[in-house]
């Protein structure tokens, strides 16, 4: 079968969801493979369909989906999508989901909230899924929801190399949005060797979406600023983090991000005179009607291939971002 690798006596096999076609399609082709042909459709009252047209026994099987808009229905088909391949006795089931569900929901900040990340991990659990891998995940911690090996992968390699060869590091300042990403900051600054610098913002718990910022911590007049965050929602602590750093006598203002999620009014706002560019993956699809003259997208679709064929191939997905086995 054409769409079906052969490794010895073990077979890998691709699936994808209708969230991101185009990101799987890259990635088998990165693989030098195909697709299995599934069969998934939504019926008139909501429910969703899959059903394999090979057979996939006995099979490596990874099953592909980007949590776009509407993110509850592309996720119910990955979980759905699973449960086939459990009932079709796949070997071994990989969820490949490199935007995490609902990782924002990773603990309790007041009570009677939900831990949703766990709950997403608990769903791929009792669907079937062996194995999660993610890029970027908005929380470290949401690895040990999961109660199996997790694939955390970065995407920094690929907006690195990007960077490098764009930015001088003796006018470069890197900038953490707000304290949580701090420490992935601090890796940024240390790759490219150029300064760290902090913006120290408060959210209202009750407002979802709004950001007051506040101070700046480190050196940014007169410098060229890249601030690194894992994703861009709405866009509106971005930008104010932007408006903070130019009126703090930044020269320039770039921003990079692993997921473009771009709820609106971000495509917008994105354009604002305070960020010079926007730099972000392919996580995530990007319709024409979000993207703007300052996007630049990046594909991610070649570290992901790369994470898959060492899963498959019992190697190191570790080795992929430390250099050591």
């Amino acid at each position: 079968m054409a769409s079906i690798k052969v490794s010895g006596q073990k077979r890998l096999v691709l699936v994808s969801g209708r969230a991101h076609p185009q990101l799987a399609l890259d990635i088998a082709e990165e693989l030098g493979s195909d697709l299995v042909p599934t069969d998934a459709r939504t019926f008139a009252n909501g429910e969703i369909y899959a059903r394999y047209d090979e057979s996939v026994r006995g099979c490596d099987a990874f099953v592909i989906q980007s949590h776009t808009e509407p993110i509850n229905e592309w996720l119910m088909e990955q979980l759905i999508m699973v449960d086939a391949l459990k009932r079709a006795s796949a070997k071994r089931i990989t969820v490949v989901s490199p935007f995490y569900p609902y990782a924002r929901q990773d603990k309790k900040g007041r009570g009677r909230e939900p831990i949703s990340a766990r709950l997403i991990a608990d769903l791929y659990k009792a669907a079937g899924a062996d194995r999660i891998m993610s890029v970027d995940l908005h929380a470290a911690q949401i690895q040990g929801f999961f109660d199996g090996p997790v694939d955390h992968l970065f995407a920094m390699p690929v907006l690195l190399e990007h960077f490098q060869k764009l930015l001088d590091p003796s006018t470069l300042t890197v900038v953490s949005p707000d304290m949580g990403r701090v420490r992935v900051a601090d890796i940024w600054s240390d790759k490219l060797g150029a300064p760290l610098a902090i913006i120290h913002k408060r959210r209202d718990p009750l407002v979802p979406n709004k950001v007051t910022v506040h101070d700046i911590v480190g050196d940014v007049d007169g410098r060229v600023c890249l601030l690194v965050d894992d994703m861009i929602d709405t866009g509106g602590t971005i930008v104010k983090a932007a408006e903070a750093l130019k009126r703090a006598g930044a020269l320039k203002v770039v921003v990079a991000a692993t997921h473009a999620i771009f709820s609106d009014p971000a495509p917008t706002i994105l354009q604002s005179e305070f960020i010079d560019s926007v730099v972000v993956t392919d996580t995530l699809p990007v319709p024409e009607h979000k993207r703007f003259p300052t996007l630049t997208i990046l594909p991610i679709a070649p570290l992901l291939a790369r994470a898959i064929h060492e899963v498959f191939d019992d190697g190191s997905v570790t080795s992929m971002f430390d250099g050591a086995a």
